[in-house]
């Protein structure tokens, strides 16, 4: 059994940062766990577990991230619209390609796309186009490779949806509202993957490669600290929080880079 006061904790934690940042707070979950899961599920279906419950947990975290934002009118319900076909197609697939990489291989995956991602925000580097100016082909691209990779790293795609709405010219406090929206069609979609591939091969974690102890315990938590997020990301300081949202991802990457 995996202690639950660690949990909890981690899903205050994971909770507010993802109504921060936008990030759905597998960012957080997802190393975390790899940690407090380790003496309870094998290694060669830790990662997959890890990635699966924080995909599970993105689920409740962004229903209440997006409420906290959508009462701020932050989130530009256009550009969801036009992300959330292919990125769900993308989360699927993403998941069920999962159960064919091993746990190095995710290991390093994630922690080279957290280090990338956070380069690109640190420097700042962006387009001198708008986002209202791409094609339909763009959003159908970018949302499946969202949706793909989302899945695949056990995150809410804030960290990629994020980057590319502020590197086309979209404000970052709407931007991590916006991505905050986008990370629930991809939960939900990489979800019901991690449920049908882990009862494919026969895991013991709960539903599928969805560890449920650790799914309701930080879930609750989360729920209850996402607001609070939401609402200090609008009372921050824009530059600093593009600043602080890089840097928060270079230190994770680095982390799970050496685990």
């Amino acid at each position: 059994m995996v202690e639950i006061v660690p949990l909890l904790l981690l899903g205050v934690f994971s909770g507010f940062i993802a109504g921060l940042l936008g990030v759905g707070g597998g960012l957080i979950i997802v190393p975390a766990l790899l940690y407090l899961l380790a003496g309870d599920i094998e290694q060669s279906m830790l990662m997959h577990s890890a990635i699966g419950t924080a995909l599970a947990v993105i689920i409740f975290t962004s229903l209440s991230s997006v409420w906290a934002h959508h009462r701020h009118g932050a989130i530009y319900w256009r550009y969801f619209i036009k992300l959330m076909p292919s990125i769900l197609l993308g989360a699927f697939s993403g998941a069920i390609i999962t159960q064919y990489l091993s746990f190095d291989f995710l290991r390093i995956f994630f922690a080279i796309f957290e280090v990338t991602v956070a380069l690109m925000m640190w420097f700042g580097i962006s387009t001198s186009g708008h986002a209202d100016n791409l094609s339909r082909w763009v959003w159908l691209i970018t949302g499946y490779l969202i949706g793909l990779i989302s899945a695949i790293v056990g995150i809410g795609g804030g960290t990629m949806s994020t980057p590319f709405l502020t590197y086309n010219k979209v404000d970052i406090k709407n931007a991590i509202a916006t991505s905050a929206a986008i990370g629930l069609p991809i939960a939900i979609a990489g979800s019901i993957g991690f449920i049908v591939v882990g009862w494919r091969l026969n895991t013991t974690s709960g539903l599928g490669f969805i560890h449920t102890e650790a799914l309701l315990s930080i879930s609750i938590m989360s729920v209850l600290f996402a607001p609070l997020g939401a609402k200090i990301a609008h009372s921050v300081d824009s530059k600093r929080l593009k600043k602080f949202f890089a840097l928060f991802l270079l230190l994770l990457g680095v982390w799970v880079l050496n685990f």
